[in-house]
């Protein structure tokens, strides 16, 4: 469910539902992606029709421009009879540097022990360094919509940033799965997860 307007935060208050993008053919063979820009399957389409049907209205629809999550979006809105779907650069997926386009089994051939310490590649993009663009791009999107609702379609690596910067633990993000935020004067509050489509079982890559 939506996040609780209150009177005193209904007017200068945006709630953001930022959903993670359908299946793409590299999330189908396990490569990481990073910056790549493969385009969804068509189970990714199959999965963007189903979460259309599990949502309410939106006053706008914003997508990052990666083809994934781009077409996710175009789905949707059609669906919801919404749009144009705007398009935020800033909403792009994190950098994986070195490792965009691997497997992680190559990951660990070429990075022996780097996935199960958490270490990163030097061209890994930093979670400062994203965390600012992001919040960029959705204070932009606020001072847009001035209020209201609107769905984001982005990609896993943004709802973890964002939620890591709200304290909130890391948990895997399926597919469609998604988060309501909410952006008030340059604050963001997580609110609750949502699983938009039943039983994604997908590889856990960016």
């Amino acid at each position: 469910m939506p996040l609780t307007r209150t009177t005193d935060d209904a007017a200068t208050a945006t709630h953001l539902l930022v959903v993670r993008h359908g299946q793409s053919e590299w999330n189908a063979v396990g490569r990481w992606q990073g910056r790549a820009d493969p385009p969804l399957t068509m189970e990714g389409q199959r999965q963007a029709a189903a979460a259309a049907r599990a949502l309410g209205s939106f006053d706008a629809v914003v997508a990052s421009p990666l083809q994934r999550a781009a077409e996710t979006a175009t789905v949707i809105a059609e669906h919801l009879g919404i749009g144009p779907v705007l398009v935020e650069p800033d909403l792009m997926e994190r950098d994986a540097g070195e490792w965009q386009g691997l497997t992680r089994g190559q990951i660990e051939m070429d990075w022996p022990g780097y996935l199960e310490q958490g270490k990163r590649p030097p061209g890994y993009e930093p979670d400062d360094v994203m965390l600012e663009r992001v919040m960029a791009a959705l204070d932009r999107v606020a001072q847009r919509a001035g209020g209201g609702e609107v769905l984001v379609v982005a990609h896993g690596g943004v709802v973890y940033t964002l939620e890591d910067s709200c304290g909130e633990p890391w948990r895997r993000l399926e597919n469609l799965g998604a988060r309501w935020f909410e952006i008030s004067d340059g604050s963001l509050t997580a609110g609750p997860r949502m699983e938009l489509i039943p039983d994604g079982t997908l590889p856990d890559v960016l």
